[in-house]
């Protein structure tokens, strides 16, 4: 258990450092001219050149593999079997979004979330019906990054997560600390490490196809009607992620990012 941790923690600082450290190699180099130095600085965007380079990458594999994937589930599951998918994933992420609604003092949320998990879990077949959202019981949003956010820490740069896409410094920690959260990794852990790689494979394969079922026609619009598209998407995430956090100003993007 404790390497599974290590490994965790080793994999976030990674991502969220990597590009720090290549842009201090190139910087070091070839210093940026001051034009460019202040657009970065306008778009909280100090790692550009390689974020750009990541993003063609996830944008590479998802031409190649994620989005075809994400238009075969459309063509051969109806709409009533991939909701039922959704609502089991969104109900999987309930202990996580408990855990963050009470670290960030959101006690009425908490008790909201609490009890959607437990009416999903059992009337509603493991997620797969809302019931409690029937009840006005609806679904509350808390993520680790948030929770960052409420305690205070600043964004740091805007980053793009290899395969994860757009993101920022405390965002990327956000995601392995709720990874660490999740409860149901530690459970099937008891069924051996068969068990454990193939609900791994599963959920991570699941929740990024549904995923990009859920953004395929918002995603293409994206990309046909923007001159820039690693600009637009930058755009989209920042749009969502402060609409997230209530942070006034902002326009709401369509785009569902996870």
């Amino acid at each position: 258990m404790r390497a599974f941790f290590l490994e965790l923690i080793m994999a976030v600082m990674i991502v969220g450092f990597l590009p720090v450290m290549t842009m201090r190699s190139v910087y070091a180099e070839t210093p940026p001219p001051l034009e460019e130095t202040a657009a970065h600085t306008i778009t909280n965007d100090p790692f550009e050149p390689v974020n750009r380079s990541i993003f063609d990458v996830n944008d590479f594999l998802d031409r190649l593999l994620l989005r075809p994937l994400a238009e075969l589930d459309r063509a051969l599951l109806p709409p009533e079997i991939r909701d039922r998918i959704v609502g089991i994933l969104r109900n999987m992420r309930e202990p996580v979004v408990l855990t963050n609604n009470l670290l960030q003092g959101e006690f009425d949320r908490a008790g909201i979330t609490a009890e959607r998990f437990a009416i999903n879990t059992t009337l509603g077949v493991g997620g797969m019906f809302d019931w409690a959202n029937e009840w006005e019981l609806y679904q509350q949003k808390g993520d680790f990054g948030q929770t960052l956010y409420v305690w205070g820490v600043d964004s740091g740069p805007y980053l793009v997560l290899p395969l994860f896409g757009p993101s920022n410094v405390r965002d990327a920690v956000g995601v392995g600390v709720d990874t660490l959260m999740s409860p149901w990794p530690y459970a099937v852990r008891t069924g051996g490490t068969s068990t454990y790689d193939t609900f791994e494979i599963v959920n991570f394969g699941m929740g990024g196809i549904t995923k990009r079922e859920q953004n395929i026609d918002v995603i293409d619009a994206l990309r046909s009607g923007s001159l820039d598209f690693y600009a637009q998407m930058r755009s989209a995430y920042n749009q969502h992620r402060n609409h997230e956090l209530g942070v006034e100003g902002m326009l709401v993007s369509p785009v569902m990012i996870p």
